[in-house]
């Protein structure tokens, strides 16, 4: 099994993995999408206070439990490569790398321009308010360590369509 680990900061674009996975067949896994229907599945409104409480507590002590939902559900896929997004840490891309072969891809856009994207899109779950400690709160968890150890990388300043050239290029290297 080939495990595609997406990491990035909020609104880095993350999302254009899910976009390249989606067109290109392959299975596709947010732990961010877990926390979301834990929300609901309590009755709970789709807020940031929600949606950062849930996941907190979802995380657990070791900070893993999410993690460990998502590579269970990524484990019994028959085709490869699956995607995982949203581990935070580097033991959690350790945990992945215990059980598959995986690759930790990067998803990299500068501060404002991160902002800028939060605002404009307008989910439930992201307060432009908000913006600043949930970046603290994703620093953390340990978010930086992933991404600057990624094992490759994807500059999305551009277009996306500029992004998921570069995500092609790193998946047509792993198929080599």
């Amino acid at each position: 099994m080939q495990i595609i680990i997406v990491v990035g900061m909020p609104a880095a674009g993350k999302n254009i993995a899910r976009d390249y996975a989606n067109e290109e067949g392959y299975s596709y896994y947010a732990t961010g999408d877990i926390v979301r229907a834990e929300v609901a599945r309590r009755g709970l409104d789709l807020n940031a206070e929600n949606t950062a409480a849930v996941s907190s507590e979802l995380r657990g002590t070791d900070g893993m439990g999410v993690t460990r939902l998502a590579l269970q559900t990524a484990l019994e896929e028959k085709t490869a490569p699956v995607f995982l997004e949203g581990m935070r840490s580097w033991p959690e891309v350790e945990l992945i790398r215990a059980h598959c072969e995986a690759l930790v891809v990067a998803f990299l856009a500068p501060r404002e321009l991160r902002r800028k994207r939060i605002i404009s899109r307008g989910r439930a779950d992201d307060a432009p308010q908000a913006f600043d400690s949930r970046d603290r709160r994703e620093i953390d968890y340990g978010t930086a360590v992933p991404i600057a150890l990624a094992d490759a990388y994807v500059l999305n300043t551009g277009t996306m369509e500029d992004a998921m050239r570069q995500l092609d290029a790193v998946i047509a290297k792993l198929k080599a």
